[in-house]
């Protein structure tokens, strides 16, 4: 996937122009994505900076602890690429699962997010080459894979039908069906069965290691599944705290307010 677009370019050039306020970009990366634990690590460089430069002294000791907000909002600011830099898969990049991949409509209607009208049918690949293949997998591989399977279907379809609008899930999900499922599956039916017992530098065998990546993957998709009811969950208690503080338990009259 590449970051080469004109969003990005335009980002990336803004910030080089405010580069003396880069202490704030976390801050501001947070509030637009409304990522809570973002916002609160921006706030803690914005007010470093601002304490030093605007109430403080920019000589001496405050000086080095603005320099240090600024650095490290700068360092930050890379690492949260995700949220403020999305990547854009190109066309001529696929991965194994691509080959197959054929565009789907997303029930209702809904809007997909960027890329998921392909994830069912990376995820069908996954499951075709393994019943294929099933006689060349080893132990509960085969099963393992198609419960891996039958829970990303499942987020997707409920990602499909009601976005959570979050970049980090939304890459997550689309890296797990389109590139690390695949790529596991494809790389092991690469070797040749009279291998797949050899011990490799690691002290695994390509079997061993099979099983640990797909158990891996497994317990991946099982914490998006559950990561997604979580948010569903806190959301519908949101609701419900906003109803109960707005009209208590009176019962609403014809125009909306409370009887008592």
């Amino acid at each position: 996937m590449s970051r080469l677009t004109l969003g990005n370019v335009l980002k990336v050039a803004a910030v080089f122009t405010f580069l003396p306020l880069l202490a704030y970009l976390v801050l501001v990366i947070g509030a637009v994505r409304k990522n809570l634990k973002a916002s609160l690590e921006g706030l803690l460089y914005a007010g470093a900076f601002s304490v030093s430069v605007f109430v403080l002294d920019f000589w001496g000791p405050p000086a080095l602890l603005a320099l240090t907000a600024w650095g490290a909002s700068g360092i930050r600011s890379w690492h949260l690429r995700d949220l403020w830099l999305p990547a854009r898969r190109r066309w001529w990049k696929r991965d194994p699962a691509d080959a197959a991949t054929i565009a789907v409509e997303p029930a209702g209607g809904q809007q997909p997010v960027e890329g998921s009208e392909h994830l069912p049918s990376a995820v069908a690949w996954v499951r075709l080459h393994a019943d294929r293949n099933s006689g060349r997998l080893p132990g509960d591989a085969h099963r393992t894979v198609l419960h891996t399977c039958q829970v990303l279907d499942a987020v997707i379809a409920a990602e499909q039908r009601e976005p959570t609008a979050d970049p980090r899930f939304e890459y997550e999900l689309d890296a797990m069906a389109r590139r690390y499922l695949p790529t596991v599956l494809h790389n092991y039916l690469a070797i040749a069965p009279s291998r797949v017992h050899e011990r490799q530098p690691n002290g695994r065998t390509p079997d061993e290691e099979l099983a640990e990546q797909l158990r891996i993957l497994s317990v991946q998709a099982e914490a998006l599944y559950a990561s997604r009811h979580r948010r569903l969950t806190a959301e519908l208690s949101t609701t419900g705290n906003f109803l109960r503080e707005k009209y208590g338990n009176g019962e609403p009259d014809a125009f909306g307010l409370r009887t008592h």
